[in-house]
C-alpha cells in the first residue's frame, strides 16, 4: 500500500488538481457578493427614491394646504362669526384640492379642516397618506405627511382716496343707457335743498344751512348705489386690519369743481386771493352799471309857454349819485320839458344798463365772513361762500403736452400757492354768462356788451340759480381731509343730505385735488406725515365715474367761464374736452410717478382708453353695470389694498 494514496486521489490533490483549481478559481465570484449586496443596495436606493417622493408630496402638501386658507380667507366676509361660514369653507377645500389631486403620487387619504381663528385668520391642518415603493421589499410602512397652514389680510399703513363723480347722471340707474340717463337728466329740473347744519367736513362759514341744487335720484340710483359701496369698502378693509394698522380716508365729490375751500381755509387761509385784506382783489366775468335806461315815464301838462317850459325847475334824481337806485332797483328823475307843443312835468322811472366784462372785486369779505355784499346785484343783496374755487393761473392754455419737471401750478399736485397762483374763491352771484334778460336772448361773443335791465322785481339771484339748476354751476359736498373714520362717520359722509348729483363731468378736476390731498410736499404735506416712526402709508386712489368727460364752455367752473377766460382752450372750444382729457391723462401719470395706486371704476358703461391707461394696472381697471356689482368692485379694491397674507 503506498502511502502517498492512489494515482487518483494524486491527481485530484495535487497541485494542479481539480480541487486546488476549485479552491483557488475566483471566476464568478462578484455574482456571489452582488447576490450577497444586493438587499441592503435594495434598500438604500428605495430609501433615496421614496425620500424624494415624501419631500415633493411634502412640499405640494404644504402648497395645497396655503392655498386653501388663503381662498377661505379672501372669500370670508362676516368678521363676527367665531367660524367660517360653509360656502367659504367649501371655496378653501375646493382650492385645496384643486392644488393636490386624489391619487398623485399615489397619494390617497387626504383631509383638510380649515377654521377660524383669533384676529380673523383662517388656518388648517392638511394630511395625506404616501405609498411607498422600492421600500416595501424591506418592510416598509406607508407613511401619513401632516402640516398646518394660516392666511391673514395684513394692512401696512394706508391712506385711501376716494375720488367721486357727483354729477348730475348719477341720479340714472345703473343700467341706463347714455341715451335714456340723458333724457332723463333733461326732463328734470334740479332741486333746491338746505345744506346741512352739521356738515361732516371742512366748510366754509356761508354753507351750513345754504340752498343748493340736485338732480332727483331715481329709486336705486347710481349714487344711491355708490354710498353702499364705499361702506362695504370700509367694512372689508376693517375685517382685514390689525388694531396697529392705521387706515385713513379722504374724500372728494367732484363734478365741474370741487369744494375744497373749508380744507384750504383750516390749513392755510393765505392760501386764498382775498387773505390779504380788502385791497386783494379776483377777477369774474362780471358786471357794471354803466348807465340808465328809463323803464317808464308819467307827465302831467302845465300852462307855461315854450320858453317859460323849465324855467326855475330843477332836474332831479333820486338818489341823486348818479348810477345808483333805491332799494327797489330804480331811480326817479324830475323835470319839465317841452314835448309835442306842450309843457309837462316828467317823472321818470330809471334802471340800470350794465356792461358785461372781465372785472375785479374785493374779495376779502367773501372768504371771511358768513356773507358778503354782492357789487353786482341792484337793489342790494349779499352772498354766500359755500366753498368751490378757481385756478388762479392759466399759464398753460391751449396744451395737450406738459413738462414734466415743470407743471404749470394748474395741473400741480404740488402746488404751495402764493402770491399770482393763490386759488380765487368761486363767486357765481358776480358772474355772469353774457346773455340778454338771463338766456332769453343770443349769447354775446365779443368781451363786453351792454344790456338793459336786472333782477328788479324777479326773485333774487335768478341768474344763480339759474345756472345752478341746469347743472351749468355745480359746487358739491365739501371734500374730506385724510382722517381716520368711524364706520360711523364714513356712513354719514356719503349719506348726507348735501352728497347728491348735479353737474358735468370733469375728471381732472377731481384727479387733481385728489392727488393734491395726496401730496407729501404740496399744501397739506402735514396730513401726509408718518405716524411715528412706522414710515411713509401707501397711498391709494379709488377714482369711480358713470360717464366720459363732457366739458361745456359755457359753465361756470373751476377754470372759469371758457368762451371768455380762455384759460384751458385758448379759444379753441370746440376741442375743449380734448384739453381736459388731456389734463386727466397728465395727472395720472403724476400719480403713478408719485407710486400712487390708482383704481379706476366705470359705473353704468365701460371703461375708457383713458381709464384704463390711468389704473396703475390694465387688471385695476374696473366696470360695471349694476349696483352690486358695484359693492363687488369696491370689495375687491378693498382685498387687494389689505395685502392678502401666509402666516409665517
Amino acid at each position: 500500500m503506498s502511502i502517498g494514496g492512489s494515482s487518483a486521489e494524486q491527481q485530484i490533490f495535487r497541485p494542479n488538481g481539480f480541487l486546488n483549481r476549485v479552491l483557488h478559481d475566483r471566476t464568478g465570484n462578484t455574482l456571489v457578493i452582488m447576490a450577497i449586496a444586493l438587499i441592503p443596495l435594495t434598500a438604500l436606493g428605495g430609501s433615496a427614491v421614496d425620500t424624494a417622493r415624501l419631500y415633493v408630496v411634502k412640499s405640494r402638501l404644504q402648497q395645497a394646504c396655503d392655498a386653501g386658507v388663503l381662498a377661505g380667507r379672501k372669500f370670508m366676509v362676516d368678521s363676527t362669526n367665531n367660524s367660517l361660514d360653509p360656502a367659504v369653507t367649501q371655496q378653501a377645500r375646493n382650492f385645496f384640492n384643486n392644488n393636490l389631486v386624489d391619487g398623485w403620487m399615489g397619494t390617497s387619504a387626504k383631509t383638510f379642516q380649515p377654521v377660524k381663528t383669533a384676529g380673523n385668520r383662517v388656518s388648517a391642518n392638511a394630511t395625506v397618506l404616501v405609498p411607498m415603493t422600492i421600500t416595501k421589499i424591506i418592510g416598509a410602512p406607508d407613511v401619513t405627511l401632516s402640516t398646518t397652514c394660516e392666511a391673514r389680510l395684513d394692512i401696512a399703513d394706508t391712506d385711501v382716496m376716494f375720488v367721486l363723480d357727483t354729477t348730475g347722471s348719477m341720479a340714472c340707474l345703473p343700467e341706463d343707457d347714455d341715451s335714456a340717463c340723458s333724457s332723463y337728466v333733461n326732463a328734470n329740473t334740479a332741486q333746491a335743498f338746505n345744506r346741512p347744519s352739521n356738515p361732516t367736513a371742512d366748510i366754509t362759514p356761508g354753507y351750513v344751512n345754504s340752498v343748493g341744487y340736485r338732480v332727483p335720484e331715481k329709486p336705486s340710483s347710481r349714487i344711491a348705489a355708490l354710498r353702499t359701496a364705499v361702506v362695504d369698502f370700509y367694512d372689508t378693509i376693517e375685517a382685514a386690519k390689525q388694531p396697529t394698522t392705521r387706515m385713513r380716508y379722504a374724500f372728494v365729490p367732484y363734478a365741474s369743481s370741487v369744494n375744497i375751500g373749508g380744507s384750504i381755509r383750516a390749513v392755510n387761509m393765505n392760501y386764498l386771493v382775498g387773505s390779504a385784506g380788502p385791497n386783494d382783489r379776483a377777477s369774474y366775468q362780471s358786471r357794471r352799471v354803466s348807465g340808465d335806461y328809463e323803464i317808464s315815464r308819467t307827465t302831467s301838462d302845465t300852462n307855461r309857454n315854450q320858453s317859460s317850459c323849465g324855467a326855475g325847475v330843477t332836474t332831479t334824481r333820486n338818489p341823486a349819485t348818479p348810477l345808483t337806485y333805491a332799494s327797489n332797483g330804480t331811480a326817479t328823475l324830475t323835470s319839465q320839458e317841452w314835448i309835442n307843443g306842450v309843457c309837462r312835468n316828467v317823472t321818470r322811472t330809471l334802471g340800470p344798463t350794465w356792461t358785461y366784462e372781465r372785472l375785479s372785486h374785493s374779495v376779502s369779505d367773501y372768504i371771511t365772513n358768513a356773507s358778503a355784499i354782492t357789487p353786482t346785484r341792484i337793489p342790494a343783496a349779499s352772498s354766500a361762500w359755500v366753498g368751490c374755487i378757481e385756478e388762479n393761473d392759466s399759464s398753460a392754455t391751449g396744451q395737450t403736452t406738459f413738462d414734466a419737471n415743470n407743471p404749470p401750478p394748474s395741473l400741480n399736485p404740488d402746488l404751495v400757492p402764493s402770491g399770482a397762483t393763490r386759488w380765487i374763491p368761486m363767486w357765481p352771484e358776480v358772474t355772469h354768462q353774457r346773455f340778454y334778460r338771463f338766456w332769453r336772448g343770443p349769447q354775446a361773443t365779443t368781451d363786453t356788451i351792454q344790456t338793459n335791465g336786472d333782477d328788479t322785481n324777479t326773485a333774487p339771484n335768478m341768474a344763480e340759480v339759474r345756472m345752478q339748476q341746469s347743472g351749468n354751476f355745480a359746487c358739491g359736498k365739501p371734500a374730506q381731509r385724510l382722517k381716520e373714520m368711524t364706520r360711523e362717520q364714513l356712513q354719514s359722509y356719503v349719506t348726507a343730505s348735501d352728497f347728491v348729483p348735479l353737474g358735468g363731468t370733469y375728471h381732472d378736476t377731481g384727479m387733481l385735488w385728489g392727488l393734491r390731498l395726496l401730496s407729501r410736499t404740496g399744501a397739506f404735506a402735514n396730513d401726509n406725515a408718518a405716524q411715528g416712526a412706522r414710515g411713509l402709508p401707501k397711498r391709494v386712489i379709488v377714482f369711480l365715474t358713470d360717464g366720459a368727460m363732457s366739458a361745456s364752455a359755457n359753465s361756470y367752473t373751476m377754470y372759469g367761464m371758457e368762451t371768455w377766460d380762455r384759460r384751458v382752450s385758448n379759444g379753441d372750444t370746440a376741442n375743449l374736452t380734448a384739453y381736459h382729457n388731456a389734463r386727466f391723462r397728465e395727472l395720472c401719470q403724476r400719480a403713478r410717478a408719485a407710486s400712487i395706486d390708482v383704481w379706476t371704476i366705470a359705473l353704468g358703461t365701460a371703461s375708457t382708453n383713458d381709464l384704463r391707461t390711468c389704473a396703475t394696472t390694465p387688471d385695476q381697471a374696473l366696470a360695471t353695470t349694476s349696483g352690486a356689482g358695484l359693492s363687488d368692485a369696491f370689495r375687491r379694491i378693498a382685498k387687494a389694498v389689505a395685502l392678502l397674507r401666509l402666516s409665517q
